[in-house]
């Protein structure tokens, strides 16, 4: 599938129409982030048979409250030529992308999966230091959220992905410990004059 458009759909009105819902985002979570996203989602799709177009509007979705502005998307995709039934399926696959769904669809799985691989381990790390940051909390807040709402959570539905997330959740569990000594060891002795 070529880049510029999605079969019928033009990726600048594509682009145009998603920007207003990423523009107040954060560095970890707007359009960057998505198109971290469907670099990761298109090679590991390489290996399967998709429909590129889902997958990609799906991607562009994937950071929007399907729930809340499910009737503006849809009339958006079917105002680009798409049949309802396939712009359905777009925010379908875009609810399967996050981190705590069991996507069934395997462009579900693909965008669910890429999700939790996206820009490798040292990414994740960053990932978690700065949303923690942003959002004002402490490092050792953000170390505990790890520990206990993520570490062991989450799976990857393709089998060649699981791997690659287990190495994934392991750096980051390290980073995090190692981490954690350091700034209570710093604790402990105080600052260095």
């Amino acid at each position: 599938m070529a880049w510029a458009t999605c079969h019928g759909m033009n990726k600048k009105a594509l682009l145009e129409f998603v920007k207003p819902y990423y523009s107040k985002k954060d560095e970890m979570h707007d359009l960057s982030h998505i198109n971290r996203l469907l670099h990761e989602a298109r090679s590991i799709s390489k290996k399967y048979q998709t429909d590129g177009e889902i997958l990609t509007c799906a991607t562009y979705f994937h950071g929007i409250d399907g729930r809340r502005h499910r009737g503006n998307l849809t009339e958006f995709l079917v105002s680009q030529g798409l049949p309802r039934r396939k712009a359905v399926k777009i925010l379908r696959v875009a609810s399967e992308s996050h981190k705590e769904s069991r996507p069934r669809t395997i462009e579900g799985k693909i965008l669910h999966d890429a999700h939790l691989v996206v820009g490798g381990r040292t990414l994740m790390v960053a990932n978690f230091l700065v949303t923690g940051a942003l959002r004002g909390f402490p490092i050792e807040h953000t170390i505990n959220y790890f520990e206990k709402e993520v570490d062991g959570r989450f799976k990857c539905h393709l089998p060649e992905m699981r791997q690659r997330y287990s190495e994934m959740e392991g750096f980051t569990r390290e980073f995090f410990r190692d981490l954690r000594d350091s700034l209570s060891h710093q604790t402990r002795i105080g600052p260095a004059r």
